[in-house]
């Protein structure tokens, strides 16, 4: 269940039927987000062709196109699909830029989300320099660009959640997000404890998305809103787990990470 705040957060259901704030990608984080991926994408496309024309002296004619779209284009093509299933929503420009994209509904979007806001991408931003085009078709693909680059603009400043057309036709959002490359920034954290027990084995019932918010509540207990959710989630998690537990809620919630990185680690 999706909540909007304003025009810079939205608020998000937990499975604990908890509500957390996210906050929404500002637009230039997105825009420069796209062109370092934009970057990104022209260095492969020059790279490589310098290696196959330049280095091994292989002539560009109409034999050579077929090798050079599945080499060149078809990669550059798929990049921000394959990007965003593989690295949780991010490519290297939302990586650098702290964004990533989040399903509406919580969590790490599906397959079908990343595919479809892929399949509208294509004709929101139809720039493919991956493919060799004439000098007069590489002017009128630029001028389309920023034709589409100014409704895409447009559409995202006016909706409530600041969702291109492929956003709102996979149920995603862009998130502001402060994920760290650090181990202690992810649900993983190390147990180095040798004769370390466990205490709430049936912690493994729940699912990643159930300790992702356990995770992201203990990072917000110096809030008092963060100390009110605490208590709430820790109280659902005893009732699903079935669990008497005397532990203060806090110590309680920290305790479930503990196990169940601990039996993680082990299996």
């Amino acid at each position: 269940m999706q909540i909007p705040v304003d025009m810079s957060t939205i608020k998000i259901s937990t499975p604990f039927n908890i509500d957390l704030d996210f906050e929404l990608a500002e637009f230039h984080k997105r825009m420069l987000a796209y062109f370092i991926d934009l970057i990104i994408l022209i260095v492969y496309s020059w790279g490589i062709r310098e290696f196959l024309y330049s280095a091994l002296g292989i002539n560009f004619n109409e034999s050579a196109l077929g090798a050079d779209i599945l080499i060149v284009s078809i990669p550059m093509l798929l990049y921000p699909l394959i990007c965003e299933v593989s690295f949780n929503g991010q490519s290297p420009g939302k990586k650098a830029l702290g964004i990533r994209v989040m399903s509406i509904e919580g969590g790490e979007p599906h397959i079908g989300q990343y595919i479809m806001r892929w399949i509208f991408r294509v004709f929101e931003w139809p720039l493919v320099f991956g493919i060799v085009f004439p000098g007069f078709m590489i002017l009128f693909q630029v001028i389309s660009v920023l034709f589409f680059g100014v409704v895409v603009t447009i559409i995202i400043a006016i909706t409530k959640n600041n969702q291109r057309l492929g956003d709102m036709a996979a149920g995603t959002v862009v998130i502001n997000t402060r994920i760290k490359s650090s181990i202690h920034d992810t649900i993983f954290l190390e147990v180095s404890q040798k004769d370390y027990k466990v205490i709430y084995p049936d912690v493994m019932l729940l699912s990643d998305r159930d300790i992702n918010t356990i995770k992201s509540i203990l990072n917000n207990t110096n809030k008092k809103q963060g100390i009110e959710m605490a208590y709430r989630v820790a109280y659902k998690i005893q009732q699903a787990l079935k669990i008497n537990s005397s532990q203060e809620p806090i110590d309680f919630l920290e305790q479930l990470m503990a196990d169940y990185n601990f039996i993680a680690t082990k299996e």
